[in-house]
């Protein structure tokens, strides 16, 4: 018993100073995730705790879930229409990508370090993907908001991109271990069967849990944890059909996610803490098992690799690999700095550790030294990177509370959102009927000293009252436009980044030219609506915030429908 309670206050511990050291190093800007690896290493064998951990095969079991949950929830928080635009370029660089980067990384392995061809075509797999907790950890924990085009094909990447990494490190596993690699036709065929088994398995699995949430009369209570059991259970379930067990979770998500279930919200609430202590645990597991002092011995290699990586391999795949989609100069560049390794690398590392191939240890400790590198370096950068490059856009207004209402019978998802009102919200000094907003909301009334002021009295808002409204959550962009002020906590307004003046996408570079000054123009072009312009300018791929500058005027884009359409664009002078 003295054991056992000394186990759970070590956990505890462990858990309480992540979580606080997690509020420090968002503060300094440092990667929460590197944060939690080295708490791990500080409380490991060699560490201040001096806590004894080499078990590979429980930190398997424990990464390996944790990876299911992190999939699982950011699936469920990917829209429908990043797949419009981050789809194809996406899937590229999770395959050619992939094969570029492992390719890449063994040949130079190979040249500088002289390692054999089968161990440095390892190291390559084991590091060849992208890690998806890294990638969804960073962007929220820092609330970054990119261009659409750009977090689309990273998010859709990382996510999808581990069945071909997995399917390389097995591959190579056994090669290393037997001496005898497979045929290619062979390892072609398995990874078709990953993939096309991945996503029939992850979307059966989507739909079937849709069809149980709208019909078993279990208590809300109940939804996020049947969510999570469903997403363990298609993991193991795919993984023992030997398909894509990460792929299947991430589309399953998906599914869930964009079925519009009025336990949605609920379950989002509950996944995002855990999804947390899946990275918590998982990161601290992985931190434990490491020993610094065989990482001084294989850190030349180790920083070899990283860079690399960081500054050869990752560009190059990206530029390849996003050749037939045309995507912006700066996009690509960014794209290959959040080239992010994560924990995925370290728990593929533990592969060739677990299958007993001749330096097994080797591969964990160059994967978890070249994590630490792309954390520091990648993880802290992305911010200024981002600014830097101006793909940063106005966050989304959105309400600073939201309840369901998920007792009421409704065929769409009913919710009450409270606005913190501030000065720059358009609702400020307004009554609630000087609003007309176009979407149907009801409004429920003004918290404002604690009290609350009904609709009956007909209040004016100020700045620092609570406002609330109710409405079916399909209306929460058009209702948050009016009521809250977007681009809180940006460098930059709504108005610096769009302009003063909007106009509609349907009017043609003529008329547009008859207020503003856009220089030279081909005759041809003077018919061509805004929205044309746009579209044939970047490649039928358009996205908020994408920019054109006509003579002395730049034009951003503002809007777009849900069908991909250009509604309104942002015009403002070139700064001189």
């Amino acid at each position: 018993m003295d054991s056992a309670n000394t186990l759970i206050l070590l956990c505890g511990l462990l858990l309480v100073v992540s979580i606080l050291a997690a509020v420090a190093s968002n503060r300094l800007g440092a990667p929460v995730l590197l944060t939690f690896l080295l708490i791990g290493m500080l409380a490991g064998e060699q560490g201040v705790l001096g806590i004894e951990f080499n078990n590979p095969d429980v930190a398997f079991f424990i990464g390996s879930s944790a990876l299911v949950i992190i999939l699982f929830d950011g699936g469920m928080r990917t829209h429908p229409e990043r797949f419009r635009v981050a789809l194809w370029p996406a899937i590229s660089l999770a395959t050619v990508g992939v094969a570029l980067t492992c390719t890449l990384v063994a040949s130079l392995a190979v040249y500088w370090f002289g390692l054999p061809w089968p161990a440095a075509l390892l190291m390559g797999a084991i590091l060849s993907s992208t890690d998806a907790a890294a990638v969804f950890g960073i962007f929220q924990s820092r609330g970054l908001q990119i261009k659409e085009r750009v977090a689309s094909t990273l998010e859709i990447e990382s996510g999808s991109n581990d069945p071909m990494a997995v399917i390389l490190t097995l591959t190579m596993t056994g090669a290393v271990a037997s001496g005898n690699f497979p045929d290619w036709y062979w390892i072609g065929l398995d990874i078709v069967w990953q993939l096309i088994g991945g996503l029939t398995i992850g979307w059966l699995g989507g739909r079937l849990f849709i069809l149980a949430a709208r019909k078993l009369p279990l208590s809300f209570s109940f939804f996020p944890l049947l969510a999570v059991a469903s997403a363990i259970s298609i993991y193991a379930l795919t993984a023992k059909l030997h398909a894509s067990g990460f792929l299947a979770v991430y589309l399953m998500g998906f599914v869930i996610g964009n079925a519009r279930l009025p336990q949605l919200v609920h379950i989002l609430q509950v996944q995002d803490g855990l999804a947390w202590l899946s990275q918590i645990a998982m990161f601290l597991i992985l931190g434990l098992l490491v020993v610094p002092s065989h990482l001084v011995a294989n850190a030349p290699v180790a920083i070899g690799i990283a860079f690399t990586l960081i500054f050869i391999a990752r560009p190059f795949a990206v530029v390849v690999s996003l050749l037939p989609f045309s995507f912006p100069w700066r996009e690509q560049v960014f794209i290959s700095w959040v080239g992010l390794r994560g924990a995925v690398p370290i728990i593929l590392a533990l592969f060739p550790w677990l299958s007993g191939v001749p330096n097994q240890e080797l591969y964990f400790d160059i994967a978890f030294v070249v994590v630490m590198i792309s954390l520091v370096i990648q993880g802290w950068s992305i911010a200024p990177v981002v600014r830097w490059l101006g793909l940063e856009v106005p966050l989304k207004a959105r309400p600073q509370q939201r309840m369901p209402l998920s007792s009421i019978p409704s065929k769409e998802a009913l919710e009450v959102w409270l606005y913190r009102i501030d000065k720059n919200s358009p609702a400020c000094d307004h009554t609630w009927k000087e609003l007309k907003l176009t979407a149907p909301a009801t409004f429920v009334g003004l918290i404002r000293d604690g009290e609350w002021l009904q609709p009956e009295t007909q209040p004016t808002v100020e700045e620092g009252d609570g406002l609330m409204v109710a409405a079916t959550v399909k209306d929460i962009d058009e209702v948050s436009r009016i009521l809250a002020s977007g681009g809180k906590g940006l460098k930059v307004s709504e108005k610096d980044f769009f302009g003063d003046f909007t106009l509609r996408g349907d009017l043609t570079l003529a008329d547009v030219g008859s207020f503003y000054p856009l220089g030279q123009l081909d005759d041809r072009l003077l018919s061509t609506t805004i929205a044309d312009y746009f579209l044939q300018k970047f490649h039928r791929r358009v996205v908020i915030g994408d920019m054109i500058r006509l003579g002395d005027v730049i034009l951003t884009v503002r809007k777009i429908s849900d069908k991909g359409d250009i509604e309104s664009i942002g015009v403002k002078p070139v700064k001189t």
